[in-house]
């Protein structure tokens, strides 16, 4: 099964000023496809480190998806970062250019010269249409690994995670089967006292059980990768 990681970017996301709801989404997504999840990272606005993590995520997952930084301003630094970490130039696409006109043609308006940035990708890389807003996504391949930059407006990054992110990693991954998950509430005891019920299926590979306490409750997770649903199910 392929792997995965998500990569938040944005300053005010480390600040607290923003709450990530859209790790919640993309991992949500990624479990119903059957790829795996390892890791999930909140870099600032700084092409240099987004560059360094990117790299790092490529030494560990095939799929590394991004969101955020797409924007027309200065602090927008995901298409630089990109194309810094894949070691290429960003380019000039006049149909991207021509896409954003006609969004901001659509809300009665004239886009802004930096507005053009947005019509920047990196060098090779495969655009991606922005029909619910300005900021095209893209994926740069390479080999069998690739990076995904969607934008970081929730709204945006949904609807292109439905209609084509997700097509394409199911036709790029196609065996990825899916993965299950189910949990099951308790009540009237500890944590402690659960694991030391249920401490032998926490060891398991296939499914994994795993613990959540809450106040008054403890969650049971039991989690399934399988080809099928009924596999899965069994």
């Amino acid at each position: 099964m392929p792997s995965a990681e998500i990569i938040t970017i944005g300053t005010e996301i480390l600040l607290g000023e923003l709450v990530d709801t859209n790790t919640a989404y993309i991992a949500r997504c990624l479990r119903n496809m059957g790829i795996d999840l390892f890791r999930k990272a909140s870099i600032g606005d700084n092409a240099q480190r987004i560059a360094a993590a990117i790299g790092s995520a490529l030494e560990r997952a095939n799929i590394v998806i991004t969101t955020g930084g797409l924007g027309p301003t200065i602090d927008d630094p995901t298409r630089e970062a990109v194309a810094l970490a894949f070691k290429v130039e960003t380019e000039f696409q006049p149909e991207l250019w021509g896409q954003i006109q006609d969004r901001f043609a659509r809300f009665g308006r004239t886009p802004s010269e930096n507005n053009r940035r947005q019509a920047y990708i990196p060098k090779g890389a495969i655009a991606v249409e922005n029909p619910v807003g300005t900021a095209p996504a893209f994926i740069v391949e390479a080999g069998d690994r690739c990076v995904i930059s969607l934008p970081g407006v929730p709204r945006e990054m949904e609807y292109l995670m439905e209609h084509a992110v997700q097509p394409y990693l199911k036709k790029r991954y196609p065996d990825s089967g899916l993965i299950k998950a189910r949990v099951l509430h308790t009540a009237g005891a500890g944590e402690s006292q659960i694991d030391e019920l249920i401490g032998d299926l926490e060891t398991l590979s296939n499914p994994t059980v795993g613990l959540a306490a809450h106040s008054g409750q403890v969650d049971v997770r039991i989690t399934a990768k399988a080809a099928s649903e009924a596999q899965a199910d069994a």
